[in-house]
Order: C-alpha cells, then structure tokens, then sequence
C-alpha cells in the first residue's frame, strides 16, 4: 500500500492571512526579533505566531534553524511570496475604493537622502498642500544598498545611484526614476581650477578632496579619476553631509564631488564638470509592490516626478 501524501489534505484556504503576512515580515526583515519589534509583538509570541502557521500547514516546516535565529524554508518563503500577493491585492482593492470615493487621503511615510529632500521636498509638499494627503518625512543618509531595507517601514523611500535607476539591493521592489543629477567637482570662487570651464582628471589629481564614505555614490566619481590617471587622489576627510563639505570647500583650496542641483547656489563655490566624463547620480523612489498599489502614495509619486521633471528642464 502506497503511503499517503505528506500534503493531502491541508486546505491552505483555511490559513489565517496575518500568518501570510508575518511569513512575509520574516522575510523582509531577516528576523524574529525585528519582525517582534516592527509588529510590537515579543519575540516568544513571534515565534508561537510561526508555530501555529505551521499546524496550519500540516506541521510542514516553515522555519528551519540559521545561526542563533532561524531563517525560512522553501515552504516558509513560498508562502512569504504569497503574503506579498495577498498584501498587494489588498492594496489594489483599496486603491479602487479610494478612487471610487474620489479622492485620496490618508498619511505616507516617506524616508529620503537629505540631498534629494533639498531638491524635491518643497515642491512636493506644495503639490500636496490642496489634498488629504499626509506627508511623514525621515530624512537619512546611509550607503546605497542599505535604502532597499527601509522599505519595510516606510512607503517610499527616496534613494540614489551612481550606476543607474535600481539601486542596489532593490531589484525586488518597484522603483520610480525621478531625476539624473550631474555630479560636479567643488571648488572655491578663486581655486586655480575655477576658471577653467571644466577640469580634467589630470587637474583633479594636483589637488586634495573631501571625499564620501565608502560605498557612497559619489565616490564612484573618485574611483574614476584614479583610475583615468592610475595613482590614488589624497582624500584628507569623509564626510556625509553636503553643506558641511560646502563649507570646508569654500574655506580652502581642497576640492569635492557634489551633486548640480541640490548645491547650494551661493555658498562662495563653483562647480566644473569632469572632461570626460557624464558623471550624474540617479534619484530613485523605491516601494514595496504592495504600498505602490495606494491611491494616497501614487500621489506623492506624481508630484515627486513633477518636481523632478521641473529640475531637470
């Protein structure tokens, strides 16, 4: 006699959807104790939650032992995937309710690099000032692949890439390009380098810079110089924020990457293309598929790419 089927029978129709949806925040955020913290939830009852979704699936393992924490089973994220489904066709019924009750409404929690705030955010909120639209603004700066992750606990997080529209690490989610910004070199009014319509990477390597983090995009412009000139360029500090190098620029004769638009015009600095070189940052929105469905966060969509448009031009 043959044996049964170790699946007959387990009607997933039957499964309690907020155990889909905590299979899908396991697997966005890699843990029991950050799902625990994102849900205010425990993590023993994070983890009893798991136990009963796996009764609920005939005791097929969902979760299976990584370390000191546990990470999902080929199950577990099958069924991730389809709390993702479900999550989105949720939000698709509600962008059609939206629409059918005319208006959209309710609160975005947006997540930005200061730098792409200084060029958006004004005209945005402007855009935004007539509906029943909520914009909740965090404002942070963190290295390029570390955006994606935001995405659990905002609905659009605003990021850049120095090497094109999908950052990395959000090849998974949806994005919206919103603008290509010229990365420029920094100078004071009167550096030596200032009447020069543009600089050449040779130029740039006579001089010291203010550089970025590693990992950071504008440092990608750095790499390239070094490597049109083939020795390293002395990088004296790493700094985050863009004001503050301004203002050390403008003080010395040290130059810096920073970005056409978001430059604050005035500040006693020029800025001078790279002979050479198309050097330019994309700004992408990055969404959950899900959150993207919403009537109220395609309206910040449109009015982030109106702005967008507008700089450009």
């Amino acid at each position: 006699m043959n044996a049964e089927p170790r699946r007959r029978g387990h009607d997933l129709s039957r499964m309690d959807p907020r155990h889909l949806d905590l299979l899908r925040e396991l697997a966005d955020r890699g843990s029991v104790t950050a799902v625990a913290e994102a849900t205010r939830r425990t993590p023993s009852a994070v983890s009893q939650q798991l136990r009963t979704a796996q009764r609920e699936v005939g005791g097929i393992p969902l979760v299976e032992p990584a370390g000191r924490g546990v990470r999902l089973t080929e199950a577990g994220r099958l069924l991730a995937d389809g709390g993702r489904d479900l999550a989105r066709t949720i939000a698709q019924v509600q962008a059609r309710w939206d629409t059918y009750l005319g208006s959209a409404s309710g609160t975005v929690r947006l997540a930005t690099l200061p730098s792409a705030a200084t060029i958006l955010l004004p005209g945005v909120l402007d855009r935004l000032a007539g509906t029943e639209v909520h914009l909740e603004c965090t404002d942070v700066d963190i290295a390029e692949p570390e955006y994606s992750g935001m995405v659990a606990d905002h609905d659009i997080v605003v990021a850049h890439s120095f090497t094109g529209t999908v950052p990395a690490g959000a090849g998974h989610l949806a994005t919206v390009a919103l603008l290509r910004e010229p990365l420029d070199i920094a100078m004071r009014t009167d550096h030596a380098l200032a009447a020069q319509a543009r600089v050449t990477p040779q130029d740039l390597a006579l001089h010291e810079w203010y550089g970025v983090p590693l990992g950071y995009p504008f440092d990608d412009l750095r790499i390239a110089v070094e490597a049109t000139v083939g020795t390293p360029v002395r990088v004296v500090q790493r700094l985050r924020d863009n004001r503050l190098i301004e203002a050390l620029v403008a003080a010395g004769d040290r130059v810096a990457v920073l970005p056409r638009y978001s430059t604050t015009p005035g500040a006693g600095i020029v800025l001078r293309p790279v002979h050479g070189m198309d050097a330019a940052r994309w700004i992408v929105a990055i969404l959950r598929p899900d959150r993207a469905e919403r009537l109220a966060v395609r309206t910040v969509l449109d009015a982030l790419r109106a702005v967008g448009r507008e700089t450009a031009a």
